[in-house]
């Protein structure tokens, strides 16, 4: 499939609902079968967009950013969210909270280009490096590491309950690197 038209922009309140629907797909479409059903059919809709709307009016106060990436012919299809490092333990400055992509756009360049403006935000914030989690079976493992993420630690943490592997992938400097093919 082709790369599509896309623009990456910082959310704005009104899109809360559609990166409510757009976390919940790519959570039921990438966990099922690592997080149990219960937790992925328990998501709400209604709860996560306030979560969402609440996030995107805190920005300025917290330092971080909401980004969406969207085609003109679809609007919203991916989100992505950034700030200051929650562990600076690990020596990288900045960090990607959340980066997912409606999963009937997967490898089209979304995942890259919301890579690509989180990178630029944080360094308008005057980050240098950055630090992403995710879940050490999820297939965007493969994705960051095409990037030019190198795995820069592991941990488990407890969502809802459950015990789940993580791992972290580092920049230590803000750029990614052209993604390279994978076979199918």
């Amino acid at each position: 499939m082709n790369d599509l038209a896309l623009s990456v922009r910082p959310a704005r309140p009104e899109d809360a609902a559609d990166l409510a629907r757009i976390y919940i797909e790519s959570w039921q479409d990438t966990y099922a079968g690592l997080i149990p059903h219960a937790i992925l059919n328990g998501m709400s809709l209604t709860r996560l967009s306030a979560s969402w709307q609440y996030s995107i009016r805190a920005t300025e106060r917290t330092g971080s950013a909401v980004l969406v990436a969207e085609e003109a012919g679809h609007g919203p299809i991916g989100l992505c969210s950034l700030g200051p490092a929650r562990d600076t333990g690990l020596g990288y400055d900045g960090e990607i909270y959340t980066l997912y992509v409606d999963p009937s756009f997967l490898g089209r360049g979304t995942g890259r280009a919301l890579l690509a403006g989180a990178f630029d935000a944080l360094k308008a914030r005057k980050l240098r490096s950055c630090l992403i989690w995710a879940h050490a079976r999820n297939n965007a493992c493969y994705f960051y590491e095409a990037m030019g993420g190198k795995r820069v630690a592991s941990r488990t943490i407890r969502l809802l309950g459950e015990l789940t592997p993580e791992v972290g992938f580092g920049w230590r400097q803000l750029a990614a690197q052209a993604q390279r093919r994978v076979p199918s």
